[in-house]
């Protein structure tokens, strides 16, 4: 045999030695744990979810069946015959009673919502000439639970539906009756918009971020029991809103975190409800020009900041509102061209000149820093007028105790171009109605609506210009009212900030089953920073250096999360390595590790011990097990743990 075939074969061996090697010191390592999804855990829980031998005089009553839905039960029983059993759930008066008649059957899974906290809640179950009560004893509500401060209501003039609010500080995704009670609430973090769909179930937001201060991985679709029919994931998750089209499908606000410009709040897309891929996408860079139209909010990386999308089949178009922009914009559905723009054209190139109206009648008034654009069957443009400063010139913005918000409804000829106010309700409120962020508006039907001002926040008693969070509030309101031919027949007042309000019925085209749930569409892949062949020999073990930045990995189905606390000056890499193959991840240093464009401001005590920061690596195109290895600074260090996609 030629010495250059033997000295081939000595390597090979000793590749392949190396490769056992380390592939024996990777099994020692411990294995990331993993989380189950929402969806596996409930599949786990509807094993034990059966009829099968109970009766109506003695069935099974489960109590928060998804673990997420504290107010809900089912009951379960089985009949010798086809019924239709109906459930009422007893309240406090005519309008806080729910009821519900369930399909003919003789297997019975019934959900009743609607329970009271911390109480024995009676619950009428009957068929033909039987009938019973049953008694469903509730926990009490959590101590960070928000109740209203303030409730009026013209009980004559209202229905038995509820007002469902979802929270932008503290608080969770809660349902309040015409008392000011709460009857339902979801115990895991929900975000953002939450309405019925056609099917009578909802979509809220999953509670597992993607990106930091607030986009997530996507949306759930639910019931009120909680339970998960589908878990539809983005690539560049989910922010403020979604909307359902004819068709079923799903447009939604997202991000793109691989464009080059590192912009946010700019993306829309469409979702295939079916597969959960992404089917159409419009990106609002090759529609406008970012620094047309400045407010005192724009940033350069969030400088449109989408918080509303509103589908018109009628015109086949699509509503955003671009709060940094004050401006309300229209797009054709089909070829992404812009139609129009509502807002003051002050700061805008010429060019765009072209697309905004001209107001006419009386006492007209621009929008500014905008949410909730929507347009109405009649064809008007409704949305909450937020009424920041009021200006774009700084010379001429209004200060906030002398502001106000308000709903506000134009009316718009597109063939001349003009725009007419033929609604508003805050004006006359003045600063205690004033909501520098977030809040919505809700079209119930002709001339009646729901207007909610969310974001009222008070420091030291003055009404504040910015968002609580960074204005330091001290205090904090929202004040929702529901108006009828202009009289207001319900208010409900709030002590914290909450982001949207609809108003529904629990069993407005009931669809529960216990069909196994669904997860839809991909994370996406992660970007890798480097890829490279060969071993790694010189990591490090787990020294004071290591330990310091307290490092924790924990595994979800779709992904592995990597957390640890560095300084902003570090650079540090999360390493995936199985068999001689390393894929390096950067691990941005950054409050928005996104956002290119983002100038980082860090206070002296985060410059001092640096900040917490997340890095996701998708599991999407990484297949078996891998060791974790972290680099800071140059220093490879061993995690001591494997992960397996």
């Amino acid at each position: 045999m030629k010495k250059k075939n033997i000295i081939i074969i000595v390597i090979c061996l000793i590749l392949l030695s190396s490769f056992i090697v380390l592939d024996v010191l990777s099994k020692n390592d411990n294995l990331v744990k993993e989380v189950e999804s929402l969806v596996t855990l409930q599949y786990e829980k509807e094993k034990k979810f059966s009829a099968k031998g109970y009766t109506f005089d003695k069935p099974k009553v489960v109590l928060n069946p998804y673990g997420n839905s504290p107010l809900t039960a089912l009951i379960m029983f089985e009949t010798n015959d086809e019924v239709s059993p109906k459930v009422t759930v007893v309240g406090k008066d005519k309008l806080t009673t729910y009821t519900n008649t369930f399909e003919k059957t003789k297997s019975h899974y019934l959900a009743v919502y609607g329970l009271y906290p911390d109480k024995d809640n009676e619950v009428v179950i009957e068929f033909g000439k039987r009938k019973q009560t049953i008694k469903i004893k509730t926990d009490k509500l959590p101590d960070n639970f928000v109740l209203p401060t303030s409730v009026k209501a013209k009980k004559e003039k209202l229905d038995n539906q509820l007002y469902f609010f979802t929270p932008s500080s503290i608080g969770y995704t809660c349902g309040y009756d015409v008392n000011g009670d709460v009857r339902w609430y979801l115990s895991n973090y929900a975000l953002w918009n939450i309405t019925k769909l056609k099917n009578g179930r909802m979509l809220v937001s999953t509670e597992r971020l993607v990106n930091t201060p607030y986009y997530m991985t996507g949306l759930y679709e639910i019931d009120f029991l909680g339970k998960v029919y589908n878990e539809y994931s983005v690539p560049g998750g989910y922010h403020h809103d979604y909307f359902e089209m004819e068709n079923g499908n799903i447009l939604l606000a997202s991000d793109n975190f691989n464009n080059d410009s590192g912009t946010v709040e700019d993306y829309i897309v469409e979702i295939d409800r079916e597969t959960g891929d992404i089917v159409k996408h419009f990106d609002l860079k090759d529609i406008l020009k970012m620094d047309d139209g400045k407010s005192e909010n724009w940033v350069e990386y969030d400088w449109f900041h989408n918080n509303s999308v509103w589908y018109d089949k009628k015109t086949n178009s699509i509503t955003l509102s671009g709060r940094h922009q004050d401006a309300v914009i229209n797009i054709d559905y089909k070829s992404g061209k812009l139609n129009w723009i509502i807002g003051d054209s002050t700061n805008w190139s010429d060019e765009y000149k072209k697309y905004f109206f001209k107001p006419i009648g009386k006492n007209f008034e621009w929008q500014w820093s905008q949410h909730a654009a929507m347009i109405t069957p009649e064809g008007y443009v409704f949305l909450f007028d937020n009424g920041n400063n009021k200006s774009k010139i700084k010379e001429e913005y209004v200060d906030a105790q002398k502001s106000y918000s308000r709903g506000v409804m134009y009316k718009i000829d597109t063939k001349n171009m003009t725009i007419e106010q033929i609604f508003e309700y805050g004006k006359k409120r003045g600063s205690n109605f004033y909501s520098p962020y977030i809040s919505d508006v809700d079209y119930l039907a002709e001339s009646h609506y729901i207007i909610h001002s969310g974001g009222i926040s008070y420091k030291d008693g003055k009404v504040l210009n910015v968002p609580a969070g960074l204005g330091y509030a001290d205090t904090l309101k929202s004040d929702t009212v529901e108006l009828l031919d202009d009289e207001v027949i319900f208010e409900i007042v709030l002590p914290t900030n909450n982001y949207r309000v609809e108003k529904m019925s629990f069993y407005d085209n009931y669809s529960f089953n216990l069909e196994s749930g669904k997860r839809k569409g991909t994370l996406g892949k992660t970007k890798i920073s480097k890829k490279r062949f060969g071993f790694i020999v010189n990591a490090k073990k787990q020294d004071d250096n290591y330990k310091k930045h307290d490092i924790s990995l924990v595994k979800e189905e779709d992904r592995l999360v990597f957390k640890g606390q560095f300084k902003k000056d570090s650079t540090v890499n999360v390493i995936l390595y199985k068999m001689g193959s390393t894929l390096v991840y950067n691990m941005p240093i950054s409050k928005k590790p996104y956002t290119a464009l983002c100038v980082d401001v860090f206070t002296e005590e985060e410059n001092e011990n640096g900040i917490v920061v997340t890095k996701y690596i998708n599991s999407h195109g990484l297949k078996g097990v891998y060791s974790v290895y972290v680099e800071i600074d140059g220093e490879i260090y061993t995690t001591s743990y494997t992960v397996k996609f």
